[in-house]
């Protein structure tokens, strides 16, 4: 019912930036279903660990951050386009991870609750 498609990963040596982005699409989205978006954000898992939370926009509207990317990392959206963003600055090797984003959808009546991922996408940095 929600497809999530993420651009922006890639290659760059420490320092550098990278911009995530995450188009939501579906039926889902249409007036009738009564569904509206309750939480968008971007998680992140490197190698032999959990995925964890990178950035995400809260069911009110506020932003969290991991501590890790505090004042390096931006979260913003397009409510629009159902897009989410994540500009990623002064990037280190630990933040090297395949990049997820993540939605939930909700649903006063009947209610629902929905979590959806996008496919990842890949983030290396070099030292």
């Amino acid at each position: 019912q929600v497809q999530l498609v993420e651009s922006g990963g890639g290659l760059v040596q420490a320092g550098e930036s990278l911009r995530l982005s995450c188009a939501a699409s579906g039926s889902i989205f249409s007036i009738n279903t009564g569904f509206s978006i309750d939480t968008m954000g971007w998680y992140r898992q490197a190698p032999g660990k959990q995925r964890e939370l990178v950035a995400v926009f809260s069911s009110g509207g506020s932003t969290n951050y991991a501590d890790s990317v505090k004042g390096r990392f931006t979260i913003s959206r397009d409510n629009a386009k159902n897009a989410v963003y994540l500009q990623m600055n002064s990037l280190k090797p630990e933040d090297t991870a395949v990049y997820y984003c993540h939605i939930v959808m909700k649903r006063s009546w009947p209610p629902s609750r929905d979590a959806y991922w996008g496919q990842g996408t890949q983030v290396t940095v070099s030292s």
